[in-house]
């Protein structure tokens, strides 16, 4: 009688180890996908750039992104937009602005954390222009990043004294014309500054993630003094 010979059947050992190596592949790019995370996290360069009405954080920022590559949120920038467009949020926020006052916390939060996730997950790091400004938002903003696996590398206070400030504003309203940037307003915004955002200072130092910054002088020193954390971070 012809033999028919039958294709190998793995035996229940073969089996066994067949599926622990697959299960010890999966492990191990589970492990991989979490050490990437990992290290794109300590890798991101998140920052809160932070100080007064006219310390010179648009500009420093505009400096940090053409060096670094990274990402900018400009509270600022996206509400004055939503001014000109005269949506709601804009006709919300003006009402506020015109008084002096700070943005709901709410309200910015929302648009913080919309304008971030829009980014993706490839970016290399935001600098956060004007926000956080009160330590309710720090904490929130904490949150939202721990959310999204990321953090916060570092907060970097621009420090000018109160009476370069006004020049710098005035200045500046005389130039742009901004409506918010004449005496009687600066002053308030001033107020507002040093009673509800300056807390923040103490706040990051007790994070860990403080790093004090001589706002006067030239924008080259500055820059130089601003590269230097960033490099060490």
């Amino acid at each position: 009688m012809r033999q028919i010979k039958l294709p190998h059947l793995p035996s229940d050992v073969e089996a066994r180890k067949s599926d622990l190596l697959t299960d010890l592949w999966y492990k191990g790019k589970e492990q991989q996908i979490k050490r990437d995370e990992q290290e794109k996290r300590v890798n991101m360069k998140n920052i809160v750039i932070f100080g007064a009405p006219g310390s010179g954080k648009g500009t420093q920022s505009d400096l940090i992104i053409e060096h670094y590559g990274l990402e900018h949120i400009s509270t600022g920038d996206v509400l004055r937009n939503e001014i000109k467009k005269g949506t709601e949020l804009g006709k919300t926020a003006q009402s506020f602005i015109d008084k002096g006052n700070l943005i709901p916390d709410d309200l910015m939060i929302s648009i913080l954390a919309s304008v971030y996730d829009g980014f993706g997950r490839g970016h290399k790091g935001v600098i956060f222009d004007g926000f956080p400004r009160t330590i309710p938002q720090a904490e929130a903003l904490k949150q939202m990043l721990d959310e999204r696996g990321d953090r916060v590398a570092a907060m970097i206070e621009l420090d000018v004294p109160e009476d370069e400030l006004m020049k710098r504003l005035i200045l500046r309203g005389q130039q742009s014309g901004r409506a918010d940037d004449n005496e009687e307003t600066i002053k308030k915004r001033l107020v507002v500054y040093h009673q509800q955002t300056q807390p923040l200072i103490e706040w990051y130092k007790r994070e860990g993630l403080h790093h004090h910054i001589n706002g006067s002088g030239t924008l080259e020193r500055i820059f130089a003094d601003i590269r230097q954390v960033i490099d060490n971070i």
